[in-house]
């Protein structure tokens, strides 16, 4: 017995075709854009970690400011010879402070600013 000879009509391979190229395309525009949002996710990363290390290293830089400071009040502080230089002192250090923390909340803002930017 003989097998018949079944051909496959050529509008159905051109279909199976096409459908192939068009599958190839899909997934080759799905690679693409899969690859350019790692990119921004690793970008923005990198961004969130360079600003964060700023801001640690800025908190640690005011930490120490406001220490040194602290210190050289209570230094100038048991010096003292009486009340009203003691309170005029304790004066002098919470405007010097209040300044400083002032300062500090700007440089905390620029660096918002610049992550915000970016």
């Amino acid at each position: 017995m003989q097998t018949p000879n079944f051909e496959i009509p050529t509008e159905m391979r051109d279909f199976a075709d096409k459908s192939v190229d068009q599958a190839r395309t899909a997934v080759s525009t799905m690679m693409a854009n899969a690859v350019k949002a790692a990119e921004q996710v690793q970008a923005s990363g990198q961004t969130f970690q360079s600003t964060l290390s700023a801001a640690v290293a800025k908190g640690f830089d005011h930490a120490q400011a406001n220490a040194n400071a602290t210190f050289d009040f209570a230094q100038k502080l048991v010096r003292t010879k009486d009340l009203r230089e003691a309170f005029e002192l304790q004066s002098e250090f919470v405007r010097s402070q209040f300044a400083a923390l002032q300062a500090q909340a700007k440089d905390y803002g620029a660096l918002a600013q610049n992550a915000a930017a970016r």
